[in-house]
């Protein structure tokens, strides 16, 4: 018996690749795509779902690259006392266990309404695998959300960390550092996060504080080769940021201060190398924090206002560089809750100078690479994540942000959403 078919028709397909839209029917077949039938006219067998997509965007669903899904504050669920260094008493009420994959399987669907299908988590909040559980809920269709690479809590390499009864002595050297790799990926987690510098919001210049030695760094990616897990971190100044690159480190996150020699580096790492510069709080942080605490003085103070300078700098030269820097911006606070992710992609073209063409393609096609999944790319055999928008987002990014204009989210050929006004036929 064969699989019911569903024809997106007439509508101007964007396919990720960074190409200009063009005129398409898209057949999908189970959960993968079948065809991409530039100029249409893809005869209707019976039995098949038919949508009308005339004057409408045909787009791949998109990635959120730097993904928090365990912190608490979403649209419509905003909790101010996770909002360091300004207010942390969300740590003197943490949720259970359960309570926490709660708010993470909310923030999971918050997400997917949004049109992101899938997820490359940037660290969890706290050392439970609240991830690993809700990867594994998707996958088996128990939970709605993103599919997921499931990323560890933050190791900062102090000798004291937080650990599920409290603070915990944590031993530092190159052997400790495999033996927290060792431990994340036998939980089940697809990588491992590490703080290789530290961050001006903890203390004044925390981001020029290198946490790591070389011989750690090198140990850490050692580690997670033999042990089968991707490497990511936070590193915002150049000896933490040529040290993940030298050691296999697969996304770095923020980058802010990048020198010339780790930019070269960087150039010469792109083809195996990911950037995330969050650059969606930091936006929050100097121009939106105010309700929350966070005044102009304040996000000076936290290094905000700095790290926004120094990321419209370099990031147009990565760009021109070919590196791959995805969006993704660190959602999950009172002032840039978890709902809001598309605004990173209005970011990139403002800030950054990308085309709206780009910014989409980071967000598709450069997220399928960072997760190593076959999506973000409208091509026979890539699954069926597929959205279709009212309005054109290959000339502004910003109808992106509005979830009206998400007239149908299909994820994995099931339709999360199809809008009344997007007709729909069998033939």
């Amino acid at each position: 018996m064969s699989t019911q078919r569903v024809l997106f028709v007439n509508g101007a397909v964007f396919d990720g690749s960074g190409e200009p839209a063009f005129i398409a029917d898209v057949v999908v077949e189970g959960d993968t795509i079948q065809a991409v039938v530039a100029g249409g006219g893809v005869a209707a067998q019976p039995g098949d779902r038919v949508v009308d997509c005339a004057g409408r965007t045909v787009m791949p669903g998109m990635v959120e690259s730097h993904c928090h899904l365990t912190f608490p504050s979403a649209v419509g669920h905003i909790d101010p006392t996770f909002n360091p260094p300004l207010d942390v008493s969300f740590f003197h009420h943490m949720p259970t266990p359960d309570e926490h994959l709660e708010i993470a399987e909310r923030n999971a669907r918050i997400l997917l309404d949004q049109g992101f299908t899938s997820a490359y988590s940037a660290g969890s909040l706290t050392p439970v695998p609240t991830e690993v559980i809700l990867r594994d809920r998707i996958k088996a269709g128990a939970a709605v959300g993103p599919r997921m690479r499931a990323a560890s809590f933050e190791r900062d390499n102090n000798p004291v960390r937080m650990g599920p009864d409290g603070p915990q002595e944590q031993r530092t050297g190159p052997d400790a550092v495999r033996e927290f790799i060792r431990e994340q990926a036998a939980l089940g987690f697809d990588s491992v996060k590490l703080l290789m510098s530290n961050d001006d919001v903890f203390f004044a210049g925390g981001s020029m504080v290198t946490q790591y030695s070389a011989e750690e760094a090198r140990a850490a990616g050692e580690q997670a080769r033999e042990s089968g897990v991707w490497l990511n971190c936070h590193a915002q100044n150049p000896e933490s940021i040529k040290s993940a690159v030298t050691s296999g480190f697969r996304s770095i996150y923020h980058c802010s201060y990048a020198d010339a020699e780790a930019v070269d580096l960087l150039e010469e790492a792109k083809d195996s190398i990911f950037l995330s510069p969050a650059v969606g709080i930091m936006w929050a942080n100097v121009h939106e924090g105010e309700e929350f605490g966070i005044d102009p003085a304040t996000a000076e103070k936290m290094g905000s206002v700095k790290s926004l300078d120094a990321m419209a700098r370099l990031y147009p030269e990565l760009r021109k560089r070919g590196l791959r820097v995805l969006p993704g911006g660190d959602y999950g606070f009172p002032n840039n809750p978890i709902g809001r992710n598309a605004r990173d992609l209005e970011l990139f073209v403002k800030l950054f100078g990308y085309t709206p063409l780009e910014a989409l393609k980071a967000a598709t096609f450069y997220g399928g690479q960072v997760l190593d999944m076959p999506v973000g790319h409208l091509v026979p055999g890539h699954l069926a994540d597929v959205l279709v928008v009212d309005g054109d987002p290959t000339q502004d990014v910003t109808v992106l942000q509005d979830a009206d204009n998400l007239l149908a989210i299909m994820q994995g050929g099931r339709f999360h959403k199809r809008a009344d006004q997007l007709a729909l036929s069998v033939a």
